[in-house]
Protein backbone atom coordinates (compact mmCIF):
# COMPACT_ATOMS: atom_id res chain seq x y z
CA UNK A 1 0.00 0.00 0.00
CA UNK A 2 2.58 2.42 0.60
CA UNK A 3 4.26 1.55 -2.51
CA UNK A 4 1.16 2.70 -4.38
CA UNK A 5 1.83 6.51 -2.51
CA UNK A 6 4.86 6.84 -2.50
CA UNK A 7 4.99 8.75 -5.68
CA UNK A 8 2.71 11.50 -4.20
CA UNK A 9 5.65 11.95 -2.11
CA UNK A 10 8.87 12.02 -4.66
CA UNK A 11 8.66 15.43 -4.67
CA UNK A 12 11.12 17.24 -2.04
CA UNK A 13 9.09 18.70 0.48
CA UNK A 14 10.02 21.41 2.77
CA UNK A 15 8.20 23.10 5.66
CA UNK A 16 6.89 26.76 5.57
CA UNK A 17 9.09 28.85 7.89
CA UNK A 18 8.94 32.36 8.23
CA UNK A 19 12.23 32.99 9.95
CA UNK A 20 14.69 31.21 6.83
CA UNK A 21 15.80 33.26 4.53
CA UNK A 22 17.42 30.61 1.95
CA UNK A 23 16.02 27.54 0.31
CA UNK A 24 18.20 24.71 -1.04
CA UNK A 25 17.41 24.32 -4.91
CA UNK A 26 20.67 21.42 -5.21
CA UNK A 27 19.91 17.54 -5.78
CA UNK A 28 19.10 14.97 -3.18
CA UNK A 29 16.18 13.70 -1.48
CA UNK A 30 13.83 13.43 1.55
CA UNK A 31 11.93 15.91 3.27
CA UNK A 32 14.14 19.24 4.69
CA UNK A 33 13.22 21.82 7.32
CA UNK A 34 13.74 25.68 6.08
CA UNK A 35 15.42 26.27 9.61
CA UNK A 36 18.18 23.78 8.25
CA UNK A 37 21.33 25.89 7.33
CA UNK A 38 22.62 24.98 4.10
CA UNK A 39 26.10 23.66 4.28
CA UNK A 40 29.48 25.58 2.05
CA UNK A 41 28.57 23.30 -1.16
CA UNK A 42 25.10 24.09 -0.92
CA UNK A 43 25.20 27.82 -0.65
CA UNK A 44 26.91 27.79 -3.94
CA UNK A 45 23.51 26.69 -5.09
CA UNK A 46 21.30 28.92 -3.36
CA UNK A 47 20.41 32.97 -3.69
CA UNK A 48 18.99 34.75 -0.74
CA UNK A 49 15.00 35.01 -0.29
CA UNK A 50 12.07 36.92 0.70
CA UNK A 51 9.75 35.13 3.04
CA UNK A 52 6.33 35.34 1.43
CA UNK A 53 3.07 35.90 3.92
CA UNK A 54 1.35 32.79 2.90
CA UNK A 55 2.22 29.40 1.79
CA UNK A 56 0.51 29.76 -1.85
CA UNK A 57 0.56 33.90 -2.90
CA UNK A 58 -1.13 34.99 -6.05
CA UNK A 59 1.08 37.23 -5.73
CA UNK A 60 3.40 37.48 -8.93
CA UNK A 61 5.96 38.79 -6.43
CA UNK A 62 5.51 35.11 -4.77
CA UNK A 63 7.50 33.25 -7.98
CA UNK A 64 10.15 35.90 -8.30
CA UNK A 65 11.44 35.60 -4.60
CA UNK A 66 11.18 31.75 -5.04
CA UNK A 67 12.26 31.08 -7.98
CA UNK A 68 15.02 28.56 -7.27
CA UNK A 69 18.39 29.40 -8.58
CA UNK A 70 18.86 27.53 -11.85
CA UNK A 71 22.32 26.49 -11.92
CA UNK A 72 21.75 23.07 -12.54
CA UNK A 73 19.38 21.26 -14.89
CA UNK A 74 18.78 18.21 -12.88
CA UNK A 75 17.04 20.80 -10.38
CA UNK A 76 14.54 19.67 -7.32
CA UNK A 77 11.18 21.44 -7.21
CA UNK A 78 10.44 22.11 -4.04
CA UNK A 79 6.41 21.36 -2.32
CA UNK A 80 5.91 23.28 1.31
CA UNK A 81 4.44 21.70 3.93
CA UNK A 82 2.99 22.66 7.04
CA UNK A 83 5.09 20.99 9.49
CA UNK A 84 8.36 18.82 9.90
CA UNK A 85 6.70 15.43 11.14
CA UNK A 86 3.33 13.66 11.41
CA UNK A 87 2.87 13.80 15.23
CA UNK A 88 -0.45 11.73 15.46
CA UNK A 89 0.32 9.90 13.09
CA UNK A 90 3.29 8.59 14.73
CA UNK A 91 1.80 8.71 18.31
CA UNK A 92 -1.64 6.49 16.87
CA UNK A 93 1.08 4.12 15.19
CA UNK A 94 2.36 4.19 18.72
CA UNK A 95 -0.63 3.14 20.99
CA UNK A 96 -2.29 1.01 18.29
CA UNK A 97 1.09 -1.26 18.84
CA UNK A 98 1.06 -1.21 22.72
CA UNK A 99 -2.38 -1.61 23.01
CA UNK A 100 -2.33 -5.13 20.65
CA UNK A 101 0.98 -6.49 22.73
CA UNK A 102 -0.66 -5.26 25.68
CA UNK A 103 -3.71 -7.52 24.70
CA UNK A 104 -2.22 -10.25 23.35
CA UNK A 105 -0.23 -10.49 26.65
CA UNK A 106 -3.04 -9.93 28.49
CA UNK A 107 -5.64 -12.25 27.05
CA UNK A 108 -3.29 -14.39 24.84
CA UNK A 109 -2.99 -15.44 21.06
CA UNK A 110 -5.77 -17.11 19.73
CA UNK A 111 -4.95 -20.06 17.09
CA UNK A 112 -5.08 -19.39 13.60
CA UNK A 113 -8.42 -20.70 12.99
CA UNK A 114 -9.50 -18.77 15.27
CA UNK A 115 -8.15 -15.18 13.93
CA UNK A 116 -5.90 -16.04 11.47
CA UNK A 117 -4.09 -12.16 11.73
CA UNK A 118 -2.24 -13.49 14.63
CA UNK A 119 -3.95 -12.27 17.23
CA UNK A 120 -5.84 -12.20 20.56
CA UNK A 121 -9.40 -13.84 20.74
CA UNK A 122 -12.30 -11.98 19.84
CA UNK A 123 -13.79 -11.47 23.19
CA UNK A 124 -10.55 -9.95 24.13
CA UNK A 125 -11.30 -7.32 21.47
CA UNK A 126 -14.72 -6.86 22.98
CA UNK A 127 -13.23 -6.13 25.87
CA UNK A 128 -11.26 -3.52 25.02
CA UNK A 129 -13.50 -1.76 22.89
CA UNK A 130 -14.41 -3.55 19.65
CA UNK A 131 -17.89 -2.04 17.63
CA UNK A 132 -20.29 -4.48 19.03
CA UNK A 133 -23.63 -3.06 17.67
CA UNK A 134 -26.11 -4.39 20.70
CA UNK A 135 -22.92 -2.92 23.37
CA UNK A 136 -24.00 0.05 21.45
CA UNK A 137 -27.59 0.56 20.44
CA UNK A 138 -28.91 -1.18 23.30
CA UNK A 139 -26.44 -0.67 25.93
CA UNK A 140 -25.53 3.32 25.27
CA UNK A 141 -21.94 2.39 25.24
CA UNK A 142 -21.70 5.04 22.38
CA UNK A 143 -17.30 5.48 22.99
CA UNK A 144 -17.20 1.82 21.25
CA UNK A 145 -17.66 4.60 18.06
CA UNK A 146 -14.17 5.50 18.97
CA UNK A 147 -12.21 3.13 20.50
CA UNK A 148 -12.17 0.38 17.57
CA UNK A 149 -9.24 2.60 15.98
CA UNK A 150 -7.17 1.91 18.56
CA UNK A 151 -7.57 -1.89 18.55
CA UNK A 152 -6.48 -4.19 15.68
CA UNK A 153 -7.17 -8.01 15.02
CA UNK A 154 -3.50 -9.18 14.94
CA UNK A 155 0.07 -8.23 13.76
CA UNK A 156 -0.68 -8.86 10.00
CA UNK A 157 -3.76 -6.08 10.17
CA UNK A 158 -1.65 -4.29 12.52
CA UNK A 159 1.36 -4.12 10.57
CA UNK A 160 -0.68 -3.01 7.06
CA UNK A 161 -2.69 -0.13 8.55
CA UNK A 162 0.37 1.34 10.37
CA UNK A 163 2.29 1.25 7.22
CA UNK A 164 0.21 3.45 5.67
CA UNK A 165 -0.39 5.19 8.37
CA UNK A 166 3.14 6.16 9.09
CA UNK A 167 3.52 6.75 5.16
CA UNK A 168 0.55 8.12 3.61
CA UNK A 169 -1.15 9.35 6.97
CA UNK A 170 1.98 11.23 8.30
CA UNK A 171 2.63 13.22 4.70
CA UNK A 172 -0.93 14.34 4.74
CA UNK A 173 -0.53 15.44 8.45
CA UNK A 174 2.72 17.42 7.15
CA UNK A 175 0.66 18.83 4.74
CA UNK A 176 -2.92 19.84 6.04
CA UNK A 177 -1.98 20.35 10.01
CA UNK A 178 -2.06 18.05 12.92
CA UNK A 179 -5.57 19.80 14.32
CA UNK A 180 -6.90 19.24 10.83
CA UNK A 181 -5.60 15.92 10.25
CA UNK A 182 -7.01 14.84 13.77
CA UNK A 183 -10.47 15.95 13.18
CA UNK A 184 -10.80 14.13 9.68
CA UNK A 185 -9.25 11.21 11.87
CA UNK A 186 -11.90 10.83 14.69
CA UNK A 187 -14.66 12.07 12.45
CA UNK A 188 -14.05 9.12 9.97
CA UNK A 189 -13.79 6.63 13.09
CA UNK A 190 -17.09 7.50 14.10
CA UNK A 191 -18.70 7.57 10.33
CA UNK A 192 -17.37 4.07 9.98
CA UNK A 193 -18.49 2.86 13.12
CA UNK A 194 -21.70 4.00 12.50
CA UNK A 195 -21.89 1.80 8.78
CA UNK A 196 -20.33 -0.86 10.56
CA UNK A 197 -23.30 -1.24 13.28
CA UNK A 198 -26.07 -0.63 10.41
CA UNK A 199 -24.55 -3.47 7.97
CA UNK A 200 -22.44 -5.50 9.80
CA UNK A 201 -24.52 -5.31 13.50
CA UNK A 202 -23.91 -9.12 13.77
CA UNK A 203 -20.20 -8.51 14.02
CA UNK A 204 -17.80 -7.02 16.44
CA UNK A 205 -14.95 -5.11 14.38
CA UNK A 206 -11.66 -3.18 15.28
CA UNK A 207 -8.69 -1.41 12.91
CA UNK A 208 -8.09 2.12 11.99
CA UNK A 209 -8.18 1.55 8.51
CA UNK A 210 -11.73 2.89 8.74
CA UNK A 211 -10.13 6.24 9.76
CA UNK A 212 -6.86 5.79 6.84
CA UNK A 213 -9.99 5.77 4.22
CA UNK A 214 -10.99 9.06 5.63
CA UNK A 215 -8.13 10.62 4.98
CA UNK A 216 -8.01 9.28 1.26
CA UNK A 217 -11.66 10.52 1.25
CA UNK A 218 -10.46 13.81 2.73
CA UNK A 219 -7.78 14.15 -0.13
CA UNK A 220 -9.89 13.67 -2.81
CA UNK A 221 -12.14 16.40 -1.56
CA UNK A 222 -9.00 18.69 -1.04
CA UNK A 223 -8.19 18.09 -4.49
CA UNK A 224 -11.99 18.64 -5.55
CA UNK A 225 -12.35 21.85 -3.55
CA UNK A 226 -9.01 23.44 -5.24
CA UNK A 227 -9.08 21.83 -8.80
CA UNK A 228 -9.90 24.94 -10.63
CA UNK A 229 -7.47 27.16 -8.93
CA UNK A 230 -5.31 29.43 -10.58
CA UNK A 231 -1.50 27.95 -11.70
CA UNK A 232 0.36 31.44 -12.41
CA UNK A 233 3.51 30.35 -9.57
CA UNK A 234 5.71 28.27 -9.26
CA UNK A 235 4.42 26.69 -6.58
CA UNK A 236 0.81 27.07 -7.20
CA UNK A 237 1.35 24.46 -10.01
CA UNK A 238 4.02 22.49 -8.21
CA UNK A 239 1.42 22.11 -5.42
CA UNK A 240 -1.48 21.23 -8.42
CA UNK A 241 0.82 18.31 -9.64
CA UNK A 242 1.35 17.11 -6.54
CA UNK A 243 -2.17 16.69 -5.91
CA UNK A 244 -3.07 14.92 -8.85
CA UNK A 245 -0.41 12.86 -8.46
CA UNK A 246 -1.73 11.93 -4.58
CA UNK A 247 -4.83 11.32 -6.02
CA UNK A 248 -3.65 8.32 -8.08
CA UNK A 249 -2.02 7.32 -5.36
CA UNK A 250 -4.63 6.92 -3.51
CA UNK A 251 -7.29 4.69 -6.19
CA UNK A 252 -4.24 2.36 -5.84
CA UNK A 253 -4.45 2.42 -1.71
CA UNK A 254 -8.25 2.25 -1.88
CA UNK A 255 -8.23 -0.58 -3.55
CA UNK A 256 -6.07 -2.42 -2.15
CA UNK A 257 -7.50 -1.95 1.26
CA UNK A 258 -10.85 -2.69 -0.54
CA UNK A 259 -9.44 -6.91 -0.30
CA UNK A 260 -8.73 -6.48 3.13
CA UNK A 261 -12.59 -5.52 3.80
CA UNK A 262 -13.10 -9.03 4.60
CA UNK A 263 -10.74 -10.51 6.76
CA UNK A 264 -12.17 -11.34 10.24
CA UNK A 265 -13.03 -8.72 12.70
CA UNK A 266 -12.77 -5.93 9.76
CA UNK A 267 -15.88 -5.00 7.36
CA UNK A 268 -16.28 -3.52 3.96
CA UNK A 269 -19.06 -1.12 5.66
CA UNK A 270 -16.31 0.53 8.32
CA UNK A 271 -13.99 1.52 5.09
CA UNK A 272 -17.03 2.50 2.92
CA UNK A 273 -18.38 4.89 6.84
CA UNK A 274 -15.22 6.38 6.66
CA UNK A 275 -14.33 7.41 3.29
CA UNK A 276 -17.62 9.15 3.30
CA UNK A 277 -17.04 10.80 6.35
CA UNK A 278 -13.72 12.04 5.25
CA UNK A 279 -15.25 13.31 1.78
CA UNK A 280 -17.91 15.37 3.57
CA UNK A 281 -15.71 16.82 6.15
CA UNK A 282 -12.76 17.44 3.70
CA UNK A 283 -15.18 19.56 1.75
CA UNK A 284 -15.90 21.69 4.89
CA UNK A 285 -12.25 21.81 6.55
CA UNK A 286 -10.71 22.71 2.69
CA UNK A 287 -12.82 25.32 1.78
CA UNK A 288 -11.11 27.96 3.10
CA UNK A 289 -7.58 26.34 1.40
CA UNK A 290 -9.87 28.21 -1.66
CA UNK A 291 -8.56 31.52 -2.89
CA UNK A 292 -11.64 32.19 -4.56
CA UNK A 293 -13.70 33.35 -0.82
CA UNK A 294 -16.84 33.19 -2.65
CA UNK A 295 -16.49 29.36 -3.73
CA UNK A 296 -14.58 29.00 -0.42
CA UNK A 297 -18.20 29.35 0.74
CA UNK A 298 -19.80 27.60 -1.61
CA UNK A 299 -17.48 24.84 -0.95
CA UNK A 300 -18.13 24.95 2.91
CA UNK A 301 -21.91 25.42 2.74
CA UNK A 302 -22.29 22.51 0.86
CA UNK A 303 -19.67 20.37 2.87
CA UNK A 304 -21.12 21.13 6.18
CA UNK A 305 -24.77 20.03 4.49
CA UNK A 306 -23.09 16.75 3.45
CA UNK A 307 -21.63 16.20 7.09
CA UNK A 308 -24.82 17.07 8.82
CA UNK A 309 -27.10 14.75 6.21
CA UNK A 310 -24.78 12.20 6.75
CA UNK A 311 -24.30 11.69 10.30
CA UNK A 312 -27.90 12.82 11.46
CA UNK A 313 -28.88 10.04 9.06
CA UNK A 314 -26.57 7.23 10.14
CA UNK A 315 -26.89 7.54 14.08
CA UNK A 316 -30.60 8.25 13.54
CA UNK A 317 -31.08 5.32 11.29
CA UNK A 318 -28.36 3.37 13.67
CA UNK A 319 -30.33 4.19 17.15
CA UNK A 320 -33.87 3.52 15.86
CA UNK A 321 -34.11 0.98 13.37
CA UNK A 322 -31.22 -1.47 14.02
CA UNK A 323 -31.77 -4.62 15.64
CA UNK A 324 -28.65 -6.11 17.06
CA UNK A 325 -28.79 -9.71 17.45
CA UNK A 326 -28.82 -10.23 21.71
CA UNK A 327 -26.16 -13.35 21.41
CA UNK A 328 -23.57 -10.45 20.71
CA UNK A 329 -23.95 -9.23 24.02
CA UNK A 330 -21.85 -12.61 25.22
CA UNK A 331 -19.36 -12.85 23.42
CA UNK A 332 -17.40 -15.61 24.30
CA UNK A 333 -20.96 -17.93 24.85
CA UNK A 334 -21.04 -16.62 20.83
CA UNK A 335 -17.59 -18.01 19.21
CA UNK A 336 -17.59 -20.91 21.81
CA UNK A 337 -20.91 -22.21 19.85
CA UNK A 338 -18.63 -22.11 16.62
CA UNK A 339 -15.43 -23.18 18.26
CA UNK A 340 -15.63 -26.37 21.28
CA UNK A 341 -12.12 -25.15 22.12
CA UNK A 342 -12.49 -21.47 22.49
CA UNK A 343 -10.96 -19.84 25.42
CA UNK A 344 -12.28 -17.43 27.09
CA UNK A 345 -9.02 -15.84 28.99
CA UNK A 346 -9.53 -12.10 29.37
CA UNK A 347 -12.71 -12.19 30.50
CA UNK A 348 -12.09 -14.71 32.95
CA UNK A 349 -9.04 -13.21 34.22
CA UNK A 350 -11.20 -9.71 34.35
CA UNK A 351 -13.85 -11.79 36.89
CA UNK A 352 -11.21 -13.05 39.06
CA UNK A 353 -9.54 -9.45 39.25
Amino acid sequence: IGTCCRQSHERKAMTDDRSTSLLESGGGSGARNSTDTPSLSERDHVRPLHTPTKLENNDERFEEDYDLHESTSDETDIYYVKQRRGYFSIGFSFVQTFVLGLMMWQCGVAPLDVNPMVGPYPDALNYWGAKNSVLIIDDGEAWRLITPILLHAGVIHLLCNVAVQLETGAFFEREWGSGKWLLIYLSSAIGSSCLSAIFMPGQISVGSSGSVCGLFGAKLSEVLCRFCEARRTRQQRIGHEVRMEQCRGIMCSVVIIALFSFIPYVDWAAHLGGFLAGLVVGLMAFAFSVDNRCWAGIWFLIGAALTIIFFAVSLNYMYTEVDPPEEMRDVCEYYRSYFPDYECNCQLNNGEN
